[in-house]
């Protein structure tokens, strides 16, 4: 991990402003605004607390990691970044399938669709911020072939929101 530079801020502010767009476009369209709104604060908090772990885990993983208070801090802003993207699969998703509250009805589709599009978007992140610097992996992560990119981000954001949207699904139930 390098020092924090600008341009690892510019895709989490964008992806705040889609997602502050997409916020408002379903927060018009459900009957309920205050289901609708605890059920976005619950994923968010969910999907942070999720990633926080694995972040901190995976730790070792990425060249001179410690754990001391910087780097767990780096893991904590990364982890909002991924909550931030879990928020944007959700709403997408739900653009694509016209409800917010898509993963009610996940089906095997659904889910194998939502692993496909974390699996390639973790690969273009990681690919993007290694080439820029932002992190390095240490000798210990395991790499995928011929992309080389690490498996533990990768298999981070292919399985992390599912299971994130699977703990969801149950407060959209329970209201």
């Amino acid at each position: 991990m390098d020092d924090l530079s600008f341009g690892i801020f510019v895709v989490p502010v964008i992806t705040l402003l889609v997602i502050i767009t997409l916020y408002i476009h379903f927060f018009r369209k459900v009957a309920d605004k205050g289901k609708y709104r605890y059920f976005i604060v619950y994923t968010a908090i969910v999907a942070f607390i999720l990633n926080f772990v694995w972040e901190v885990a995976q730790g070792p993983l990425y060249k001179n990691f410690q754990y001391d208070f910087e780097h767990v801090s780096f893991c904590a802003l990364a982890s909002i970044a991924d909550m931030l993207m879990v928020l944007v699969l959700l709403f997408l998703f739900g653009l694509i399938y016209r409800n917010v509250y898509w993963i009610s009805r996940l089906k095997l589709t659904r889910a194998l669709l939502l692993i496909l599009v974390g699996f390639l978007g973790a690969i273009l992140a990681e690919l993007w911020h290694t080439w820029r610097g932002d992190w390095s992996y240490a000798d210990a992560m395991p790499m995928l072939p011929l992309i080389e990119v690490g498996v533990s981000p990768v298999l981070q954001f292919s399985v992390l929101p599912l299971i994130i949207f699977a703990i969801s699904r149950k407060k959209i139930r329970n209201g």
